[in-house]
């Protein structure tokens, strides 16, 4: 009886009140789905990127094991065929040369591309501060003790910035590192590629004058 007697626009503000309130919950329920969807998201986007990087490094590997294997066959067979003939054939020798040297190179660039970097090994408790230490990376630790090494994760597993920040960390070092592979790995490629074609032309030129 006593709300019949409210004035108008009071009952109308109280009408619209009410589902204010109970709209908050569902609010509420909808912002914890979406962070956990973002949260999801975020970490289905580290470990896809991840696994990524390493499925590149695994086929850098091979480029570089096949680039190995077909150069030291040619080089044998090189040797085996015309090392034994040159007094016969003085004329033969700078194209086998040439071929032998592109043979030569082109297995040191592949060796380069597949020889890994290892970083000191050695993280100070300041560096676990500043939160400039990479603990997902081998090379960070491999020196360090069990007690500061589990000191460090702790500190990083507590400390999402921390967390977050070292998988940024992580994919960034990968990155740099099939960088440098791919590289070398093209410039061996390129180095067989041309060194193959002129060592050919050179045993035509050879031949024919």
């Amino acid at each position: 009886m006593q709300q019949e007697n409210l004035p108008e626009n009071e009952a109308k503000e109280l009408i619209t009140e009410k589902p204010a309130v109970q709209n908050e919950p569902e609010k509420y329920t909808s912002h914890l789905k979406k962070r956990k969807h973002h949260l999801r998201a975020v970490q289905t986007m580290f470990k896809n990127t991840s696994i990524n990087h390493q499925q590149l490094s695994v086929m850098a590997d091979n480029k570089a094991f096949i680039m190995i294997t077909v150069n030291s066959i040619i080089i044998s067979v090189a040797i085996g065929l015309f090392i034994g003939k040159f007094v016969n054939n003085p004329h033969m020798i700078w194209p086998t040369m040439l071929l032998l040297a592109v043979n030569i190179v082109t297995i040191i660039y592949s060796v380069l591309a597949t020889r890994p970097t290892i970083q000191s090994g050695v993280f100070t408790r300041d560096e676990i501060e500043q939160k400039k230490v990479n603990l997902l990376f081998f090379g960070s630790y491999y020196k360090m003790s069990l007690e500061d090494y589990e000191y460090g994760m702790r500190q990083m597993m507590d400390d999402n910035e921390f967390l977050y920040g070292s998988f940024i960390k992580d994919i960034y070092s990968q990155g740099k590192v099939l960088g440098r592979k791919f590289r070398l790995l093209r410039i061996a490629y390129d180095i067989f590629m041309y060194g193959i074609a002129a060592s050919v032309v050179g045993y035509i030129l050879a031949v024919l004058l």
